[in-house]
């Protein structure tokens, strides 16, 4: 409730309620990006601090931010990672940052594999029609892949049961799945 609050006084401007909020939910986020963060390639650069502060920036940096309410908060700083985490993957893709090549260790010859982000990226691709038929879906994908949120977390931002939260998480992953192999 007091996140309500904060997010109110943010709405207006108030700069000193987007640090309390910040207080308020930045445990929580960190939380979220430390989650995501484990599912990363290995060497990964970009620590869970950093991607909670560039996407704190990206929620409240604009002016005035309007949120319905703690639930509006959380789905947008799942979408704010989801850009994040999707910029960064197209970046390092680009010829300048080794293209599509994965750096492998001289000793370890191993096989190549899709990278994870490969992966990321598949996944932004079919995401955005899969927002167009499934909204609610989407933002379960997008709290669970992108945001990293556990089942049970992404159920009360939702707010929709677990066992619901289920059944639309396994549609939407054998759905993505199609679409992914599909194209």
């Amino acid at each position: 409730m007091r996140e309500e609050v904060r997010l109110a006084a943010v709405e207006q401007g108030d700069s000193k309620a987007a640090a309390e909020l910040l207080e308020l939910v930045y445990d929580e986020l960190r939380h979220l990006a430390s989650a995501k963060m484990a599912q990363q390639a290995p060497g990964q650069r970009l620590q869970p601090t950093a991607l909670v502060h560039e996407a704190w920036l990206r929620l409240v940096g604009a002016k005035n931010p309007t949120f319905r309410n703690s639930t509006h908060f959380f789905a947008a700083a799942a979408e704010a990672m989801r850009h994040i985490l999707i910029d960064r993957a197209r970046s390092k893709q680009t010829e300048r940052h080794g293209g599509r090549f994965e750096r492998l260790e001289f000793e370890e010859f191993a096989l190549a594999a899709p990278s994870p982000d490969d992966e990321l990226l598949a996944v932004h691709e079919v995401l955005d029609a899969f927002s167009v038929q499934y909204p609610v879906k989407s933002e379960l994908v997008k709290l669970r892949y992108f945001a990293g949120m556990t089942n049970e977390e992404a159920s009360q931002v939702l707010g929709i049961s677990l066992s619901t939260l289920n059944d639309y998480w396994n549609f939407s992953r054998a759905w993505l799945f199609k679409e992914i192999r599909g194209n």
